[in-house]
């Protein structure tokens, strides 16, 4: 049987996402059952999105997929912070939040050269 496959699933950017999930999902396991409504669940539904969004974008035009990618970007953030938090309250080590942080950069440079790339294409529609 032959395998269907989309052609946003080339792109790199969306499988580095789809590795940040997860890793958000792995550092989500250690947190409180407190947290599994709070922060277990921002930061995995925070990582997920930035992978829906390069998806949802990826084959419509270059501005409509620009403007996904820039809510992918905000999600990022979104990460970032609850990085930082799972840190200060001690539901990760400080090495698991500079992995997280160092992916969390990674996939953000991906993101915006591939934003910088769509800006000096306007025209073309991604395929």
């Amino acid at each position: 049987m032959q395998e269907i496959k989309f052609a946003f699933e080339d792109l790199k950017v969306y499988e580095k996402a789809l590795d940040f999930v997860d890793t958000a999902y792995l550092l989500s396991r250690n947190f409180p059952k407190t947290e599994t409504y709070g922060l277990s669940s921002q930061l995995t539904r925070a990582a997920t999105s930035i992978a829906l969004n390069i998806a949802e974008g990826a084959g419509d035009t270059n501005p409509q997929f620009n403007r996904f990618l820039q809510i992918a970007i905000d999600s990022v953030k979104e990460c970032v912070v609850c990085a930082r938090i799972a840190r200060r309250q001690e539901f990760i080590s400080e090495e698991q939040e500079n992995d997280s942080r160092t992916r969390l950069e990674e996939l953000s440079k991906m993101i915006t050269g591939l934003q910088k790339y769509l800006r000096t294409n306007k025209n073309n529609v991604n395929r």
